[in-house]
């Protein structure tokens, strides 16, 4: 589940070359995830084929498996969009994010190596840049991988699957709000997560990344009701 840069990053030569379905897939997903689409912006298949450069096929393909996952819903008349979040949404989804996450994050100390902590605080350092240079989109990537390779550490896919679905539903919302208020308003508790690691206490980063999120989702319940 690891991505350490949006689909716009990649280049051709980056790794074996995936089928086009796939391709337009990651690349579609990105751009919700990062929120290049914004909440409540219908877009059409054949605006998607274009400016994805890809066929219809692979374009509905992706559509499919996006709608599936909760980050598009179909309008009708070959249109799609990016899910608004309600009120109730942000609960629900800060309920099972806390549930799902500092779980991940517990079984990633009790698995994590030096070197692997040492790749969180580069990710970790670059987000600090980020947020330093008011840099939204490189915030949103660097913070999303510092989660995701996390995550990965776990050794959970199930759960870390769950994880990424529901990174799918607020990605989007996360953007218009940092568009908003900027970087600086959004704390993240990672050095705690870091440190707690480093000390081999589970315990305190499943509590360190559960604060986190309630913090991120509290910060993003209230950018939307502000915009309201």
């Amino acid at each position: 589940m690891t991505v350490t840069k949006s689909a716009a990053q990649t280049t051709p030569g980056d790794g074996p070359k995936l089928p086009a379905h796939e391709t337009v897939y990651q690349k579609l997903r990105a751009q919700i995830l990062f929120g290049e689409l914004a909440p409540g912006q219908a877009v059409t298949i054949q605006g998607l084929t274009e400016s994805l450069n890809a066929g219809m096929t692979p374009v509905r393909e992706a559509i499919r498996r996006l709608i599936s996952d909760g980050a598009l819903v179909f309008q009708g008349n070959r249109r799609v969009s990016v899910p608004l979040l309600r009120p109730q949404d942000i609960d629900e989804l800060s309920y099972v994010r806390k549930s799902i996450e500092s779980e991940l994050a517990r079984r990633a100390a009790l698995r994590v190596t030096p070197a692997q902590i040492s790749r969180l605080e580069a990710i970790d350092i670059a987000l600090d840049q980020a947020i330093n240079t008011g840099d939204v989109a490189g915030y949103l990537v660097q913070n999303y991988s510092f989660h995701s390779e996390l995550y990965a550490y776990a050794d959970a896919p199930i759960m870390a699957d769950l994880a990424d679905r529901l990174w799918l539903r607020f990605g989007p919302s996360l953007r218009v709000v940092c568009g908003r208020f900027g970087t600086q308003s959004f704390p993240d508790r990672h050095k705690d997560i870091i440190e707690s690691m480093r000390q081999r206490e589970p315990e305190k980063v499943a509590r360190a990344m559960e604060k986190d999120v309630e913090q991120g989702m509290e910060q993003v319940s209230q950018g939307l009701g502000d915009a309201n």
